[in-house]
């Protein structure tokens, strides 16, 4: 079984280029949003309540604004590349849903936590952050990890009958497999989940340090850094496995001017691809890493408060480089090992090329939306960091 033959049409070629740049870079902001979740396994670090509250409304203050980065990444992708949505959540749902669950539980939690009479308790709902930083962090990881190693479905464009399970040697478990499959990848994609963890909870202390007052939580300041310390050891590790599986896997890969769309196994793919564009992914990627390092020692290991922003815009960047390399240039960016032929590509999942073009036009307001989050972001922030007294006295407060 092989696609339908792949559009040559130019223009429409550069808009499914476009849209998966614009992807790229709302899955990079997204991964700096995650310092929220990073953030919610940070409570233990607190040794009474008006510290764990400073933490709770340093977080809560912006955890909207993570959900608005979030619903856009999500809903440029569907717009966009409206088969792959078909296929993750018709196959992977449990995946899916899980991680739906997480950020429901995480809203409800922000309003009821602290609420007089909730009939669950103030625990039960700080549990609720906690499944939303790790469950579901850890498994947003592991389905980016799929978007290298693949999942097991057939998929029927002639019929539109879509198979989940076609490898009848791995379990079908909808969407988790990928956590099991170790001989098609399941190490990579528990290892970029640790990894997205690991930077969601160094982000988290990083922004807590910036954002309470160093006089009045000079000790939560002091643990902050000890968590910093620990967790980039295990970022280090998880890192290692991310970068040997990006040099070693094979990528399924294709050649967008052949009419037959004939998807391959090619070696190094994404080795390759760092150096596409003129070496610009890797240089963008090898910068991305520096920057959240040297935000790492001005936070964690030095007295700087300002490590986040260094850190997040080194998140970004390399958010960005690990989406075009999953998508770009002439990569399956959901592949299946069941049946590569299966494979999804920015060519033969995306919308018409007049709904991208209808699309790219609608995209001017995008920046607009991420000057409305910079802007109530400024408006959070403008009072300075949280104090003890604000704790206290606000009747506004988480």
């Amino acid at each position: 079984m092989t696609w339908a033959p792949i559009t040559v049409d130019a223009t429409h070629f550069y808009l499914q280029v476009y849209w998966w740049i614009i992807v790229a870079v709302l899955a990079g902001l997204f991964l700096l949003m995650t310092f929220v979740q990073g953030g919610q396994t940070l409570f233990h670090v607190a040794k009474d309540e008006t510290e764990e509250r400073a933490i709770l409304n340093s977080l809560g203050r912006k955890w909207e604004l993570t959900f608005t980065t979030l619903v856009l990444f999500g809903g440029a992708l569907y717009a966009a590349f409206p088969l792959f949505y078909s296929i993750s959540f018709g196959g992977a749902y449990w995946v899916w849903m899980l991680i739906l669950f997480a950020f429901v539980l995480q809203a409800v939690a922000y309003e009821y936590m602290n609420k007089k009479g909730n009939l669950i308790g103030k625990n039960a709902y700080k549990m609720f952050l906690y499944f939303n930083g790790v469950v579901g962090i850890v498994l947003i990881g592991a389905a980016v990890g799929t978007f290298f190693t693949g999942s097991n479905f057939h998929y029927d464009p002639a019929t539109k009958v879509l198979e989940w399970g076609y490898d009848k040697s791995v379990p079908n478990l909808r969407g988790l497999e990928a956590a099991i499959a170790f001989n098609h990848g399941a190490w990579f994609n528990l290892a970029m989940g640790i990894l997205l963890f690991a930077v969601a909870r160094i982000l988290g202390a990083l922004w807590l340090i910036n954002d309470l007052d160093h006089h009045d939580f000079g000790d939560v300041i002091d643990r902050l850094k000890a968590v910093i310390k620990r967790c980039f050891v295990v970022l280090l590790v998880a890192l290692v496995v991310v970068l040997i599986g990006l040099v070693t896997l094979k990528g399924y890969g294709y050649d967008i001017h052949d009419p037959k769309g004939t998807i391959k196994l090619v070696d190094n793919k994404y080795l390759h691809n760092l150096f596409s564009f003129g070496a610009l992914p890797l240089i963008l990627f090898l910068l991305g890493l520096v920057l959240f390092v040297v935000g790492v020692f001005q936070s964690g290991f030095g007295n700087s408060k300002r490590g986040i922003w260094t850190s997040g815009l080194g998140t970004v960047l390399i958010g960005i480089v690990v989406f075009l390399i999953a998508g770009l240039p002439g990569t399956a960016y959901y592949p299946s090992y069941a049946d590569p032929q299966s494979s999804l590509t920015i060519q033969n999942s995306s919308g018409s090329k007049e709904t991208l073009a209808v699309m790219a036009w609608v995209s001017i307001a995008v920046p607009f939306v991420l000057a409305y989050i910079a802007w109530v972001w400024y408006q959070m922030k403008k009072d300075g960091p949280i104090t003890s007294r604000e704790i206290t006295e606000d009747s506004h407060a988480y």
